[in-house]
């Protein structure tokens, strides 16, 4: 018999991996549902629509609508005979593990796709997680960091975890279209510039592109024409940001917001820069795999998933935290030496395919929905 699957997702408005995972699920084993928590229509409501797949969406806005959500949470999941939920993103798990533990959902699964954010910036929201995890069944730690936070930080019992890292669809970065390409690199304006220096995150201190800014300034002493692209930039630090960019001539930079062909975006990069303040903010890093498999040499920090598979020199370089002088020097050899960045590539690629494929994940969900 088919078991009833649903999915929530918090302030989710395209989730190309969310899609990955649902053409992938074995329909022969489940009906799959989905409940979002957003203010708006979105990308996401409409790849459900055009799928045919049931869900409902609860116009969330903030913590104010979490009580009517959990309601509305409780109702759907007792109407659709929900036998496993699995949620994803705060509010999602919060209301989710509160609403599943009333309806008596048996199997309720939240993933955690934040590590230390709370410790350090939010404590009182601590108790929250502690919360989640006690009325969780099944917790998917994304990373060993995660892992370590939930049972060292938090105590949570280790038989509730499973490290499961995110898979990627390998086969969209290689079916890539030089047209896609190119439509990007006239969109931003990026033709017949080199070096194109590529940053993909948000504007917030401890993800360091404030650390990025100087090294690219004393980049330019050496390439007067590089470009610097920096994508996902808003953010609780742009402020901070903006002071640091107004040192850059304008014709050397451009601020994206958002950019849906994220993998075209890659393409442009001649080196890819992503440098966390330290070890344990990251919970993962999804922009670290994606990189590597567009094949773009990387200069890093090693923060979440890079903990776990990036050696200095053979896969990336890795630059020390919050040092400007080592990301300069990282950029810099990365577009000096042929044969470093050609073996970085190299590896890069290989070693991602190795250990995030999708298929991976997908049957380790599986896994878990399935056991009794």
């Amino acid at each position: 018999m088919k078991k009833n699957l649903t999915i929530i997702l918090s302030n989710i408005f395209k989730a190309v991996a969310h899609e990955w995972t649902i053409e992938l699920l074995n329909r022969e084993k489940f009906n799959i549902s989905f409940i979002l928590m957003n203010p708006r229509d979105s990308e996401m409501e409409e790849y459900l629509r055009v799928n045919k797949i049931k869900y409902l969406r609860i116009n969330y806005h903030g913590k104010k609508d979490l009580p009517k959500s959990i309601v509305s949470i409780f109702k759907f999941l007792l109407k659709n005979k929900t036998n496993v939920l699995h949620a994803h993103l705060f509010e999602a798990n919060l209301a989710g593990m509160i609403a599943g533990k009333f309806a008596g959902v048996r199997k309720r699964i939240y993933t955690r796709h934040h590590s230390i954010y709370h410790h350090r910036f939010f404590p009182k929201a601590v108790k929250y997680d502690k919360l989640v995890s006690y009325l969780a069944t099944d917790i998917i730690a994304i990373s060993k960091n995660v892992q370590h936070i939930l049972i060292d930080l938090e105590q949570v019992n280790p038989k509730k975890i499973h490290l499961i890292h995110h898979g990627f669809r390998f086969e969209d970065f290689d079916k890539l279209t030089n047209e896609r390409i190119e439509t990007l690199r006239n969109k931003y304006s990026a033709k017949n510039k080199y070096p194109v220096i590529g940053v993909i995150s948000r504007y917030t201190w401890w993800k360091g592109v404030q650390n990025i800014i100087p090294a690219f300034k004393h980049l330019l002493q050496d390439y007067p024409d590089a470009f610097l692209i920096l994508a996902n930039a808003g953010g609780d630090f742009k402020s901070e940001i903006k002071k640091l960019l107004a040192e850059i001539p304008q014709r050397n930079y451009l601020e994206i917001e958002f950019e849906n062909d994220f993998i075209a975006l890659y393409k442009l990069f001649d080196v890819f820069v992503h440098v966390p303040v330290d070890g344990q903010s990251e919970a993962f890093g999804q922009t670290y795999i994606e990189s590597l498999a567009s094949g773009i040499p990387s200069v890093f920090t090693i923060s979440g998933i890079a903990c776990e598979f990036i050696e200095h020199r053979q896969n990336a370089w890795v630059a020390a935290y919050e040092n400007e002088n080592g990301i300069y020097t990282g950029i810099k050899s990365l577009l000096d030496d042929k044969i470093l960045k050609e073996r970085i590539k190299d590896n890069g690629k290989k070693d991602v395919r190795k250990l995030f494929a999708l298929e991976k994940m997908v049957r380790g969900f599986e896994e878990i929905y399935l056991a009794d």
